[in-house]
């Protein structure tokens, strides 16, 4: 068993798609209309056929206020894995994205926390 599909609340699509592909880097991978929303997925440009993450709208009424409660309380809605988090900090804030913890080492791990825009705490993560 592996993982193949993942998911991230977002409030609207079209932001969430432009924030995971011109500023993190993903790809779009899936894009099937649904009513008003859509199987949006993104990937990673490095495995284009692993684990698919989807954008998926958050109009249930019980997502609003669980993402209200994780950001309040700092805890991340998901975490990628990158090979330098300092580097990727540096290119990230570059581009205006605002970051709620700065790179810390904790033994083996460094993390570091942004905002994704649409209403979650991502974390991304190396460890060595």
């Amino acid at each position: 068993m592996r993982i193949h599909l993942s998911s991230v609340f977002v409030d609207d699509q079209d932001k969430a798609l432009r924030f995971y592909t011109d500023v993190l880097g993903f790809v779009k991978k899936t894009e099937v209309p649904l009513g008003q929303h859509r199987w949006l997925t993104v990937v990673s440009p490095e495995d284009l056929d692993g684990t698919e993450l989807l954008l998926e709208p958050d109009g249930h009424p019980a997502v609003k206020p669980y993402k209200e409660a994780l950001v309040e309380d700092g805890i991340p809605a998901t975490s990628f894995a990158v090979d330098d988090v300092a580097a990727e900090f540096n290119r990230l804030r570059e581009l205006g994205v605002l970051f709620t913890q700065e790179p810390l080492e904790m033994g083996e791990v460094t993390t570091a926390v942004l905002d994704d825009t649409c209403g979650n705490l991502i974390q991304i993560v190396h460890s060595k």
